[in-house]
């Protein structure tokens, strides 16, 4: 890389050499400050040379080597018997504070610290030019150097600290970083996932720890504000950021690609219509449901063919997971607090599916709830019982399959239960769906009808009884007359 020209003032820095004293920036006088590693060849190669110009010119100017190498930084200096000030930038901090993209890179500082020298890699005529310059500005004589047994050229190698995982860390601890949640400081003795287990923060699996690096790499996912409020999530009535979210997500192993649908769930149901805190605090076990749709099931890897409302499929698990962390450790509603389900429910760790929208001869979920096609959506179903499954092996005539299908439904709460404000989710598969088109098709209105009629009984069959005090009680049932009691009743209202 050739001398740059423009004006550069990077920012202070205090770090120790390899005796431990300080050793602060600006000096307060003309500075060349070089950063480097010990297992860099390129820099290998430039420290005998920055050597030579810290005995040629180090009484005019301080000759500060920055190395990214920790412990090893003394084998560095050992190698090349180095007597200049080798400090150490282990955590890479300053590297990253100065943007430095190779090492070995190397500024010519002013007494106030800025620079219009600077240039990366071994380029031998830019490293000869600097010795004169070096010498030009001290009125030192020219640092011998044996040019000639130098290479002409070699490139430098990138800067440890932009090894992926070390500078998402950096960022979150630079001054501007989105995050601002409590960071919780944890013993080195300490098991981090028993940790998590005895603060609370889990749902009784093991968790991913959502250090600073891992929740930068959540947000990145999204590009909303990290402190947009997206939700307030009942019981507790707590913010839910997009930081906080992302956050959970992590907890839940989610991929950053997944965040845009765990907010989009988190959003849906902390809204009235779904009424989470109901939903939590119920004491029937019922959980969210979260149905996927548009192009995001396939650009994150979403499963919605064999065994999509089962294990094995990372956004399908995580992603309702996530979303289970935040109502649990956003909203507070923990299991055994407000969280009051009898017996509880297997959703409540998860289950989050997509639709198979190619496969299905009729209009998905989302466009049948007025959004278009090519719109990404995910719609919330409060669950109370299920996943339950429908056993038909023989029917193959379209009313039978839907008759099935209908009778299966008729458990849901109770059997006696009918013409009540009670709602399923039915995901029917496709080899049901061929047989209810075999001849000819049927769209999701029929299939509806054919689940009332064969759902349909007498108000009678819906009495309380000896067989079960559930259904219509006597009082209620005292007012109707024999007509209002043979009147059938469909399951659904």
């Amino acid at each position: 890389m050739p001398n740059e020209t423009a004006e550069f003032s990077p920012p202070g820095f205090s770090l120790a050499d390899l005796a431990g004293d300080s050793h602060s920036f600006p000096t307060g006088r003309r500075a060349l400050v070089c950063f480097v590693k010990e297992d860099c060849e390129t820099c290998n190669t430039a420290g005998p040379v920055l050597e030579a110009f810290y005995r040629a010119h180090g009484s005019a100017l301080d000759v500060l080597l920055v190395s990214q190498s920790g412990d090893d930084s003394t084998v560095f200096a050992r190698r090349h018997g180095l007597s200049m000030p080798v400090l150490d930038d282990r955590a890479c901090k300053t590297a990253f504070a100065w943007d430095i993209e190779s090492v070995p890179s190397v500024f010519l500082c002013d007494a106030g610290g800025s620079s219009t020298t600077r240039f990366e890699g071994f380029v031998r005529s830019d490293w000869e030019a600097l010795g004169a310059e070096l010498a030009a500005q001290t009125g030192t004589p020219v640092a011998e150097v044996d040019w000639q047994g130098l290479p002409a050229w070699r490139p430098g190698c990138g800067s440890k600290h932009l090894d992926p995982e070390m500078f998402d860390k950096l960022r979150a601890e630079a001054e501007g970083s989105p995050i601002r949640a409590r960071r919780i400081e944890i013993a080195s003795g300490d098991d981090v996932a028993e940790f998590m287990f005895d603060q609370g923060f889990s749902d009784g699996l093991p968790l991913v720890p959502p250090t600073p690096e891992r929740v930068m790499r959540m947000l990145a996912g999204t590009h909303r504000d990290a402190q947009e409020v997206v939700a307030i999530v009942p019981p507790n009535m707590g913010e839910a950021t997009v930081e906080k979210i992302a956050i959970n997500a992590v907890m839940a192993g989610c991929k950053p690609e997944y965040l845009p649908v765990v907010i989009a769930g988190v959003e849906a149901v902390c809204t009235d219509a779904f009424n989470i805190h109901g939903v939590t605090a119920t004491t029937m076990g019922a959980a969210p449901v979260m149905v996927v749709n548009g192009p995001i099931r396939e650009k994150i890897g979403m499963n919605m063919k064999l065994g999509a409302l089962g294990a094995g499929n990372r956004a399908n698990a995580t992603i309702g997971r996530a979303l289970r962390l935040v109502v649990r450790n956003v909203g507070g509603a923990s299991t055994g607090g407000v969280e009051r389900s009898t017996l509880g429910n297997p959703m409540k760790f998860t289950m989050c599916f997509a639709e198979w929208e190619e496969r299905a001869p009729w209009e998905p979920l989302h466009v049948e709830r007025g959004f278009d096609r090519e719109d990404s959506v995910v719609t919330v179903f409060a669950m109370t019982g299920g996943p339950v499954h429908i056993v038909d092996q023989t029917s193959r005539s379209p009313e039978q399959i839907a008759g099935s299908l209908g009778m299966g439904l008729e458990g849901v709460f109770l059997p006696k239960m009918h013409n009540l404000p009670i709602d399923a989710l039915l995901v029917i598969c496709p080899e049901h769906i061929d047989t209810l088109m075999r001849d000819g098709p049927w769209d999701k209105d029929r299939l509806r009808d054919r689940i009332q009629q064969v759902t349909s009984r007498p108000l009678r069959d819906m009495l309380a009884d000896d067989r079960s005090g559930a259904g219509i009680l006597p009082a209620a049932a005292a007012g109707m007359t024999q007509e209002m009691l043979d009147r059938p009743a469909p399951k659904f209202a």
